[in-house]
């Protein structure tokens, strides 16, 4: 019979330990609500004793959280044990979660006990905090690093004393999956109460094994897995719980386990994440990277297109995203250009595939990228390519003050025609000579990204501006490389405008086509 296993969430307190400011009410309160539609068996809401602010934030999201329990941490102390119950009073039910260091590096070192008075904490914070609930974990702080005999011996205590769930986190990401598993395997089979709790797992990604550790457990008999969304967490994360969710779906029939996860949230759970927390996910990040669906290799790409299976083991539609993503570069290959030319709305009958394909190997070998209008104009109208840029920047002058106002002059040379803008706003000196272009090209543009990076240090570092415009209804991309932020970022613009120039260019010729 297939088991459940429990996904306990904690990215509002470990994740949350990891950022550099911390949240609001309103963002705890909005990734609660994200957690608990993905269907998040048990969210750990906070830490209610480090904070007034925590305790507020727990004592709203008990109030508006229905389906999900709600779990506070406590150290082995009675004044974070009252606390911790006080915050959840008005929860539907709700858990107590208790820590307290079991190996002998943090019994001696930042305890300063001894193991008898380990278990005597422990068994008197359990006492204590089933006054206020019946649900009760325990976590053996640093269990990858505590002896298996005293680890054995606190569990069996623990559960004795009247835990549900105990918990063996892997705190400072130390073991490898064969060793976590025979941590597991050994309470099995030593621990002689061991059936009257749930085994939980909480391991950390110092040597990049979170996820491995935690599916290792569950096939040893654990059957609650703890983590955060996007693997935030303290130094190198925790488990990201939508990749060890995603590997429990995949491989649910060898491990005869299910979870009560709605995957189709995935996706925009990491998103909602991601953006409250200022923390970025990485691109190749697993599941939800913006790669993790993406294809460059010309062999990969045809292989997507005859059956997705061939190279996704996930259907990203599952997870709540709408298509793979092909990545038009020198290693796509002819079927990844006629499809996308397909999916922009063109018959094979329209151009010459051949002929495109090679001038857009040419043209990717020196962008890098190739978009979607970088195509219709190699099909459409292939002197594009040799023409000099319509637009140039001749000069420009910014002059910016305290008060926000900021003054741009800009001398733009339009194909054989020069063109004087200036352009005044309260949105600083980059809107400025924004505007005066927008101006002086007569393209009326929304910016729809704005990305600036280094690249390399020093003060004569090379800022690198990376846009996206949209005129009407079509996007458009512009890079920029100098040293100057404003420099760099009006390159960007111009580099846009020629592409929209190109595009205006192209329709055309299409328009002459079709007369």
């Amino acid at each position: 019979m297939n088991k459940k296993i429990i996904i306990f969430d904690t990215t509002l307190r470990d994740g949350e330990q990891a950022l550099q400011a911390s949240l609001n009410v309103h963002a705890k309160i909005q990734i609660a609500l994200a957690l608990e539609r993905m269907g998040i068996d048990i969210i750990e809401v906070g830490f209610p004793i480090s904070s007034p602010g925590d305790f507020k934030s727990i004592q709203s999201i008990s109030k508006i959280i229905k389906n999900s329990k709600i779990c506070s941490l406590a150290r082995c102390l009675p004044k974070d044990i009252d606390v911790a119950a006080e915050s959840m009073q008005s929860a539907k039910n709700f858990r107590i979660h208790l820590f307290l260091g079991t190996s002998n590096l943090h019994i001696s070192s930042k305890l300063k006990k001894n193991f008898d008075e380990i278990k005597d904490m422990a068994v008197s914070s359990i006492k204590r905090a089933k006054k206020y609930t019946d649900d009760i974990e325990f976590s053996c702080e640093d269990a990858g690093r505590t002896s298996l005999d005293n680890l054995c011996n606190i569990v069996e205590t623990v559960i004795s004393a009247g835990v549900n769930t105990i918990n063996i986190p892997d705190t400072v990401g130390y073991t490898t999956p064969t060793q976590f598993k025979n941590i597991i395997d050994t309470l099995f089979h030593r621990v002689t109460n061991i059936d009257q709790a749930i085994v939980s797992v909480h391991c950390h990604n110092d040597l990049g094994m979170a996820v491995g550790n935690s599916i290792s457990a569950v096939e040893a008999g654990a059957r609650q897995i703890e983590g955060t969304i996007n693997g935030l967490g303290e130094r190198a994360g925790n488990t990201a719980l939508e990749e060890v969710v995603m590997a429990l779906n995949i491989h649910k029939k060898s491990l005869h386990t299910f979870t009560n996860i709605n995957f189709k949230e995935i996706y925009k759970t990491s998103k909602i994440v991601s953006q409250f927390c200022n923390m970025p996910v990485s691109s190749n990040k697993a599941i939800v990277g913006k790669n993790a669906f993406s294809h460059s290799s010309g062999i990969h790409q045809d292989g997507v297109l005859k059956n997705r299976e061939n190279y996704e083991i996930i259907d990203p539609i599952s997870i709540g995203l709408n298509n793979c993503k092909l990545n038009l570069t020198s290693r796509s290959g002819r079927a990844a250009v006629e499809y996308r030319m397909k999916e922009m709305g063109y018959h094979h009958y329209d151009y010459n595939l051949n002929e495109l394909y090679i001038d857009f190997l040419k043209l990717a070998d020196k962008k890098g990228r190739v978009f979607d209008y970088d195509l219709e104009a190699l099909a459409f109208f292939k002197k594009q390519q040799n023409i000099e840029e319509y637009f140039k920047l001749e000069y420009f002058d910014v002059q910016s003050k305290l008060s926000g106002l900021s003054v741009a002059s800009i001398v733009l040379m339009c194909g054989s025609k020069i063109n004087i803008q200036k352009s005044t706003t309260n949105n600083g000196p980059v809107d400025a000579i924004y505007q005066a272009l927008s101006k002086a090209t007569l393209y009326p543009i929304l910016l729809k990204k704005f990305n600036l990076v280094a690249n390399s240090e020093g003060e004569d570092a090379l800022g690198k501006v990376d846009i996206v415009v949209q005129y009407k209804s079509r996007n458009f991309h512009g890079v920029g490389l100098a040293t100057d932020i404003i420099e760099a970022s009006a390159q960007a613009m111009v580099n846009a405008f020629n592409y929209i120039w190109k595009s205006t260019q192209v329709d055309k010729e299409l328009e002459k086509l079709h007369k």
